[in-house]
């Protein structure tokens, strides 16, 4: 599957690194389910508790990455102990039955890793995130015979999937104004489609005639994803800026400006 691979292919890389950088890994895994996001690792990590999980904040940080506010994020050492968490977390996900799948997916689930990598020659550190994002299939309820709950989950996936392909439409057309805020799935979403990001999009598809609608729909999306232009570039910054960040920081909280390992006062 492409989450191994992709999880494979980045400790790979950090191996080949690791006589001059020193990298860490950490992760957080979301879903969104009913046009509400859940925190799968606190889900995890609170098996049982009928207690009411922090509320998730989707934030941007300077570099306009995404980050969301109470999520629990975890620390990966090893291609192993990454998998490990992504199928803990995937366990948890909303499934349910319906004509067309006897375990169909619920939700969506974005499982982003984050990868911070420091340069012990340069001192500088250059950040980055994989989101590897599994979008539930658009249904029609007279085939899944969905009712109910199954009918409420399917209008709540077709609504953000129509989100969706609204971002997606206006990142392609050049237009202005991204109607990111339109839907949750989009906010999380937005520094994986627009700006400094490389997207791909895979695309399941039926041979069946009688999934032919829901086939030119899935390629007609991807068409469009295909036209959106970024330019992606290297978030880094020396050990220098982020001192400086730090003293900031420091001084508005109302502190002495005073920074351990900084050589600069402001």
């Amino acid at each position: 599957g492409i989450t191994p691979r992709a999880i494979h292919a980045l400790f790979d890389e950090a191996q080949k690194m690791a006589h001059q950088c020193t990298v860490t890994v950490r992760t957080y895994f979301l879903e969104l389910y009913n046009d509400g996001l859940v925190d799968l690792y606190h889900v995890l990590d609170n098996p049982g508790s009928r207690a009411a999980p922090p509320k998730l904040d989707v934030k941007l940080d300077a570099k306009k990455m995404v980050f969301v506010k109470n999520a629990v994020v975890k620390d990966a050492a090893s291609a192993d102990e990454l998998l490990n968490l992504f199928e803990a977390g995937n366990a948890k996900r909303h499934v349910g039955a319906t004509k067309m799948n006897a375990e169909s997916s619920r939700s969506h689930s974005i499982f982003a890793i984050l990868v911070e990598v420091y340069n012990r020659t340069t001192k500088k550190t250059s950040v980055g995130k994989l989101s590897l994002v599994d979008l539930a299939g658009s249904e029609r309820a007279d085939k899944t015979g969905a009712t109910d709950e199954r009918l409420k989950e399917a209008q709540n996936i077709n609504k953000s999937l129509s989100a969706l392909g609204d971002v997606i439409s206006a990142l392609s057309t050049g237009e202005k104004f991204i109607p990111y805020r339109n839907n949750k799935l989009t906010l999380v979403m937005q520094d994986s489609l627009g700006g400094n990001a490389k997207t791909l999009m895979f695309v399941n598809i039926s041979p069946a005639d009688y999934n032919a609608d829901e086939t030119v729909t899935s390629l007609t999306y991807a068409s469009r994803v295909k036209l959106i232009k970024n330019t992606a570039n290297k978030n880094a910054e020396s050990e220098e800026v982020a001192q400086l960040k730090a003293i900031i920081k420091n001084l508005k909280a109302g502190g002495t400006g005073e920074v351990a390992g900084a050589d600069v006062l402001l």
